[in-house]
């Protein structure tokens, strides 16, 4: 997997984003491991999905869980990607052992 580059901020509204081939992390969490490992997911998923696919796709699933929810951070923590990436983010050999398009099994009802 190519490594990003990370981008420190102390400017941004949130902790950290991933926009492959870039990481912003807030300058508060430049230390934060599981922050780091958590956008790394999301890099290897944008990598898997060629890039476009995985935002089409990212966005499409916000909306349905947004109709869903209707409520924002429920849409969001229930977005497969994203579902991914925090259950495993605390697992710094996640993405070594992880298997290609593993988002797929956090895809529910």
């Amino acid at each position: 997997m190519l490594k990003p580059k990370i981008i420190l901020r102390s400017n941004l509204n949130f902790a950290g984003m991933a926009l492959w081939p870039f990481i912003f992390l807030h300058r508060d969490h430049a230390e934060n491991k599981t922050l780091l490992n958590h956008e790394l997911i999301h890099i290897r998923q944008q990598l898997e999905l060629l890039i476009v696919p995985f935002f089409l796709i990212y966005i499409l699933h916000y909306s349905i869980n947004l109709l869903l929810y209707r409520n924002h951070h429920k849409a969001y923590r229930n977005i497969c990607f994203e579902r991914e990436a925090y259950a495993n983010e605390a697992d710094m050999n996640y993405i070594a052992n992880r298997n290609w398009f593993g988002f797929i099994i956090y895809l529910k009802k």
